[in-house]
């Protein structure tokens, strides 16, 4: 057997890719698996470790599913638009689509050095025209379906990247991507009504196997809550205000509403002698995030505006606040505040000595249960729902408000001010207004010639081959929409697109599509909780409503994957000097040793810092594996001291080859592949001593070896290739079927029990495995070094715990 190296990598890559080894069988979807790891951006020139993590245990699944029956599909691509690519460019001058084909190309052929078995004839690439085409057809049926659409609204503001952010993209007040300060700007920008189907991505999270805490996440994020709309008047005036309470109960202890800074109703409110202050205040505002904002941590601020509104339920004067802690797009962008019962309500009105009224009985202030009404006039004495209920009641009749539920989930707003992106499919026309592009004129092409300098403004904007067209619906001069989608409006759907790749009449054949889907098992990681995996899910639901697609939800399970760190125990990164280049170390152990090492050396889902030790100790053991698998197939070959029996040494073997099937069965189903891995040491080693002895059943090794050699397959695939065909095979390895579990083999004729002596063990016996209580205190009362610890003493008792121990109680 030739020694495990890159050289045998190459080998069987070459006669996988020969034999089309892992071609899917679209023709028979019996035991069809879709596996699906979220796809990489090509921003680097290469994939570091992580990806790695990423890819290689998850192929090491699939395999071990294939084994299993399964007619895998794993497609691979590239989430290829976005800011990085562009930034990149800005900086060295090198155009975004030279580069990321570039990168592409890099990162592929080390995709393919993993040897895994992804589905290449189905790859996708979505800055590629024949993929853009189809992300803007999806725009156009979300147009047409009244859930695109326009407006002018605060956005994030990055005033380094020069365009605008999702919430999800701002992270303690900075830019995901440069760290930069966030502020705040009113564009005209275009938005996905997600918030339609707020109420279905949160009751259908209850049906999927994902992590919980990523379920958790989304809930949080959507922000269902049930209560009531109330309305303010404004003193003096004819402006009104609504605000969203799940208290509708404390209405009477409101004494004084604030609104969010960038409400538009601030300017309609603030009197003549407060505006310079309140301008002043939404200038500092602007340049923090809503999370920071809302975080429960940070003390509020505020700004009186000098004027006052009326309590619907009471009529009483209560002063109008701005404070940052109020979001304009969350609610109605206003808020009353309970101070006697509620926390934020009362630092605040401490700290601006605004008056704090009970009108719930209980503890010391703020108290924030439920309880009996006081100081409520006529709903005194009522508490909980029924308070609730009486009090809306009387606001309907005065219509001053009614019941409510509201989400904290807003729009998804999807238009980008940059140019590597998909073009967004809609003509500006000064007679016709908002026209969408006809689909028959699909894909609208993203210019290779553009200057893409930031400098606030849309690079396509400044491009005159690109924004000067003609309205399609009138003829006349029109001028085409500048921004760019979200690239995650792009991976919003790409599951879809690797069903039916190279369709050129469709983005996919629903019938195709709705055979293979919803995708099995999806890996990824877990910072895409409240983006992608959220906008994912409401694409699906969108184009299932659309009638192109049959099922609710695009991924069944979901598995994340934890991070690996750098030898120093921090995230990686170029400017620390800590990043781990997968090339070098599969260039001197091979892929199966690298991949080997990410699945012992780590929890799955945790992750955790790289250990050149750690990869050097698995090389070891591949070596020694290897020769005990060496030596083995010699002794068979020789046929030299064979015997036909199956003793206690055969025996033994058998128990340690079972449970370890059985163990690593369960383990990698679970990805738990540091102790499947584990398992298998343990049958390494119990493999090496049998080979040791002088006579052995020859037939029975290989059928172990063959046991072996399968266990190993989906870990460490070029090497177990290598030795299935070693041991006389000429098929994969991964046409085999996985080994099954004997249970018979797991009951053993004999087990060891440990004798203890007033709870200290005093010997280890063997003894038969069907002994009776009786008999198995007899043996160990009869054992030399027990009655040697008992001496003259006196036995009290004598405790059986079967198969493990006896306790002997002496005094």
């Amino acid at each position: 057997m030739e020694k495990y190296s890159t050289k045998i990598d190459a080998k069987w890559q070459k006669k996988w890719s020969e034999d089309e080894t892992y071609k899917f069988d679209g023709s028979n979807l019996d035991k069809k698996l879709y596996v699906l790891e979220m796809f990489s951006y090509p921003s680097g020139a290469k994939l570091h470790a992580g990806h790695w993590f990423n890819y290689g245990p998850v192929d090491s699944w699939a395999r071990f599913k294939r084994m299993h029956g399964y007619n895998v599909f794993q497609p691979m691509g590239f989430d290829a638009f976005g800011l990085p690519a562009e930034n990149y460019a800005i900086k060295t001058g090198i155009h975004p689509k030279d580069s990321t084909f570039k990168n592409i190309k890099t990162m592929e052929e080390q995709l393919k050095a993993m040897g895994a078995m992804f589905n290449w004839e189905n790859e996708v690439i979505t800055c590629s025209e024949d993929y853009y085409k189809w992300t803007q057809w999806l725009f156009l049926k979300l147009y047409e379906k009244g859930l695109a659409y326009r407006k002018n609204a605060p956005v994030n503001w990055c005033p380094s990247c020069n365009t605008v952010l999702a919430n999800e993209q701002v992270v303690d007040g900075a830019c995901e991507r440069c760290n930069s300060e966030v502020t705040k700007k009113n564009l005209t920008q275009w938005f996905f009504k997600i918030t339609d189907y707020a109420d279905e991505l949160l009751e259908k999270l209850d049906d999927l196997d994902w992590p919980e805490k990523t379920k958790a996440m989304q809930r949080h994020w959507i922000g269902k809550s049930n209560g009531a709309e109330v309305t303010f008047k404004v003193k003096d005036s004819d402006v009104q205000f609504d605000v969203f309470t799940t208290r509708v109960d404390t209405l009477n202890g409101v004494t004084y509403v604030v609104l969010a800074p960038e409400s538009p109703l601030v300017d309609e409110v603030v009197k003549d002698e407060y505006k310079a202050e309140i301008e002043s205040y939404k200038e500092a505002t602007a340049k923090q995030s809503e999370i920071e904002r809302q975080s429960i941590t940070r003390e509020k601020t505020g700004v009186f505006t000098g004027a006052y509104a009326i309590n619907p339920i009471n009529g009483k004067e209560v002063p109008i606040w701005v404070g940052d802690y109020v979001i304009a797009s969350y609610g109605t962008g206003a808020v009353m505040a309970v101070p006697a019962h509620d926390e934020r309500d009362f630092a605040f009105a401490t700290k601006y000595n605004l008056p704090i009224t009970r009108v719930i009985e209980g503890g010391d202030l703020p108290f924030t249960e439920y309880g009996l009404l006081v100081n409520s006039g006529e709903f005194d004495g009522l508490k909980g729902d029924e308070a609730k209920l009486a009090i809306v009641k009387k606001l309907e009749e005065s219509k001053n408000g009614s019941l409510k539920v509201n989400y904290r989930l807003r729009d998804w707003l999807v238009s980008r001010q940059r140019y590597w992106g998909a073009p967004i499919p809609v003509i500006h026309c000064d007679h016709c207004g908002v026209v969408p592009v006809p689909e028959k004129d699909l894909p609208v092409q993203l210019p290779y010639n553009v200057e893409f300098t930031p400098d606030g403004k849309s690079p396509l904007a400044k491009c005159d081959e690109f924004i000067n067209t003609t309205c399609p619906k009138c003829g006349k001069p029109a001028k085409r929409d500048a921004d760019t989608l979200d690239t995650f409006v792009c991976s919003s759907w790409y599951y879809l697109r690797y069903a039916d790749p190279h369709n050129t009449e469709k983005p996919f054949d629903s019938e195709i599509v709705n055979k293979m889907l919803p995708v099995d098992m999806y890996v990824g990681g877990p910072e895409h909780a409240c983006m992608h995996l959220l906008y994912a899910r409401f694409i699906n639901k969108a184009l299932r409503d659309m009638g192109y697609l049959n099922f609710d939800e695009p991924f069944t399970s979901l598995k994340h994957q934890g991070l690996i760190l750098g030898p120093d125990g921090l995230k990686m990164s170029k400017s620390k000097g800590n990043t781990i280049s997968p090339d070098d170390y599969i260039k001197e152990y091979g892929a199966d040793v690298f991949r080997l090492y990410l699945m012992f050396g780590f929890q799955y889902e945790e992750g955790g810092a790289w250990s050149d030790d750690g990869i050097k100790s698995i090389s070891k053991f591949v070596e020694r594996m290897e020769r005990i698998l060496g030596t083995a197939l010699a002794a068979i070959k020789s046929g030299e001291n064979n015997k036909d029996t199956m003793d206690k040494l055969e025996k033994e073997l058998n128990f340690v080859r079972n449970h370890t099937i059985k163990s690593v069965e369960t383990d990698t189903e679970k990805f738990q592949f540091n102790t499947s891995i584990a398992r298998m040491m343990e049958f390494t080693n119990a493999l090496s001593k049998y080979i040791n002895e002088k006579d052995k059943n020859l037939n029975f090794l290989k059928d172990t070896c063959i046991d072996y050699i399968k266990l190993l397959a989906p870990f460490a695939p070029h090497l177990a290739e290598d030795l299935w065909e070693a041991f006389g095979n000429n098929d994969s390895v991964f046409n085999a079927k996985y080994p099954v579990c004997d249970e018979s083999a797991l009951v053993k004729d004999e087990v060891e029990i440990a004798i203890q002596v007033n709870g200290k063990i005093k010997a280890k016996i063997n003894i038969a495995s069907g002994l009776e209580e009786e008999e198995i205190k007899a043996a160990a009362l009869d054992n030399d070094s027990v009655k040697a610890a008992i001496g003259d003493k006196t036995v009290v008792k004598v405790i059986v715990i079967k198969g493990r121990l006896v306790n002997i109680v002496i005094k």
